[in-house]
C-alpha cells in the first residue's frame, strides 16, 4: 500500500496524464496495470491499479476526456495528429524560415504528439533539402514587427536582394523607414504592408529580405491617410487584387476565360469576381486586380485567358507577347 500526500497525488495526476498523452490515443490504449508499469519504469513511481483508477476519474472531474472502453485512452489533445501534421508541413514548405528555424520549430511541434506520432513523422527530418532562406533573422523580424505594429511605431530596416554569388546584398545604402500597418503570408512568404512618409499608398515588403531591423520611436502615419484606405480597407479584399503582391492601386479587368478554368480563378482570386457573360467560347469575368500582376497571371495562363479591357493592360499583354516571340523566331 502506497501513501500520497497532497502534493504527491497531484504530481501523481499529471504523471499518469503525461502517460496518456504519450502512449495512447484512440487506436492505442492501455490497461490500468501497464500505466503502473510505466508510472515505475518511467518515474520511478510506484503505485496500484486501484491509485490509478482514483487519479483517472478524477483527471475526468477536471475537464479530460477519457474513455475506459476497451482499454483506456485519452480522447482529445491539444493538437490532434492531423492538425499537428499540418502545422509541421506548413513549418516545413515555408520559403520565409531558414533551415535551421524550420527544423527547430518542427522539433517543438513534434513534442506535442506522443509516441505513435513520432513513429510518422521521423521520415520529415531525412527529406531532400528544400527552399529554405539565408536570413535567419526572420523570426527575430516578426517580434519587432509585431511589437511596432501594437505599439504603432515606424521601423528601420535594410532591404536586400540576392547577388551572382547567391548571397543577400542590400539595394540601397541608405536604410528604409516606414510606417507598419499589417504582416501577411502568400505563396509561402511573409510580407510587411506598410508605407513611406513621402507616399499615401501602401508598399510590400517580404521578411526574409530584411536585415538590421529595429523599432524607432516616431509614430506611424495615421492608415486613414493612405489613398488605400479612402473606401475602407479589407485584407482579403487586398490580397486578392495583389495576387504577386506588387504594390500599387487595383483596376477593374475583363477577361475571357474557359469554364475549366474556374479552378484557378478561385484560387488566385477567390470568389470576388463576377461572371458577366457565359457564351460558346467560355465565360467573360469581372475581377479587380493590381494591373502589373494581372499582366504576369494573364501571360503565366497564356492560351486560357484573353484579356479585354482595358486597353492598356491588353495592349501591354501584346507587347510582352511580341517581345518573348522575337526570342523563338
Amino acid at each position: 500500500m502506497y501513501l500520497y500526500g497532497r502534493q504527491d497525488k497531484k504530481a501523481l495526476n499529471m504523471l499518469i496524464l503525461e502517460v496518456l498523452e504519450q502512449y495512447t490515443d484512440r487506436d492505442h490504449r492501455l490497461t490500468q496495470q501497464e500505466i503502473v508499469d510505466l508510472l515505475e519504469k518511467n518515474y520511478g513511481v510506484p503505485c496500484t491499479r486501484q491509485t490509478v483508477k482514483n487519479n483517472l476519474m478524477l483527471l475526468g472531474e477536471m475537464g479530460y476526456e477519457i474513455s475506459m472502453e476497451g482499454g483506456i485512452c485519452l480522447m482529445s489533445r491539444q493538437f490532434e495528429n492531423a492538425e499537428l501534421r499540418m502545422l509541421i508541413d506548413s513549418v516545413l514548405f515555408s520559403r520565409t524560415l531558414s533551415g535551421e528555424e524550420a527544423e527547430r520549430l518542427i522539433k517543438k511541434l513534434t513534442a506535442f504528439g506522443n509516441k505513435y506520432f513520432h513513429a510518422k513523422v521521423k521520415h520529415v527530418c531525412h527529406l531532400p533539402k528544400l527552399i529554405h532562406s539565408d536570413n535567419t533573422d526572420v523570426l527575430r523580424n516578426l517580434d519587432v514587427l509585431n511589437d511596432a505594429i501594437e505599439q504603432g511605431r515606424k521601423v528601420r530596416f535594410t532591404y536586400n536582394s540576392y547577388g551572382k554569388d547567391f548571397q543577400l546584398h542590400p539595394k540601397r545604402e541608405e536604410p528604409y523607414i516606414v510606417s507598419p500597418y499589417q504582416m501577411v503570408a502568400n505563396q509561402g512568404r511573409y510580407y510587411l504592408l506598410c508605407s513611406y512618409d513621402t507616399s499615401n499608398r501602401l508598399s510590400h515588403y517580404r521578411l526574409d529580405y530584411m536585415t538590421k531591423l529595429e523599432m524607432l520611436d516616431a509614430k506611424v502615419e495615421p492608415m486613414d491617410q493612405m489613398e488605400d484606405f479612402v473606401q475602407g480597407y479589407s485584407l482579403p479584399k487586398h490580397m486578392a487584387e495583389h495576387i504577386y503582391m506588387f504594390s500599387g492601386p487595383s483596376v477593374q479587368v475583363k477577361m475571357r476565360v474557359r469554364a475549366v478554368n474556374m479552378d484557378a480563378l478561385i484560387d488566385w482570386f477567390g470568389k470576388g469576381f463576377h461572371i458577366v457573360k457565359e457564351d460558346a467560347d467560355g465565360l467573360i469575368v469581372s475581377v479587380a486586380c493590381n494591373e502589373l500582376a494581372m499582366k504576369y497571371w494573364a501571360l503565366q495562363y497564356g492560351e486560357y485567358v484573353e484579356v479585354l479591357e482595358p486597353k492598356s493592360l491588353r495592349e501591354a499583354i501584346c507587347d510582352a507577347i511580341d517581345w518573348m516571340g522575337s526570342f523563338y523566331r
